[in-house]
């Protein structure tokens, strides 16, 4: 995602913010422009429709004290990238793909 006036402006904002995050951490994003565009769109279905952006590769269970797990960034992503090199929803990585 080169160019963010290509995508509406809740998923560029949404892309910022991953940004910001990933950098914090000294990881990146997914390299894989389909890959990527996929989870943010996902992260914004999701805010818009529950008020979080839950990870939209996990399964919400509708008991929104249980769902704060799986809020992006969500409890298991540190150890994912850790581990994996990603997290779940690959959309952060330890280093480039």
């Amino acid at each position: 995602m080169d160019t963010m006036t290509e995508i509406p402006s809740e998923e560029a904002d949404m892309l910022k913010w991953a940004q910001a995050y990933a950098h914090k951490h000294g990881w990146c994003l997914n390299t894989d422009e389909k890959q990527l565009a996929t989870v943010i769109r996902g992260l914004v279905r999701n805010k818009a429709k529950f008020g979080h952006p839950y990870c939209p590769c996990r399964l919400r269970s509708g008991d929104e004290e249980k769902d704060r797990a799986i809020e992006c960034p969500c409890v298991y992503h540190k150890d994912e990238v850790a581990n994996l090199g990603h997290c779940h929803c690959n959309l952060y990585f330890k280093e480039p793909q």
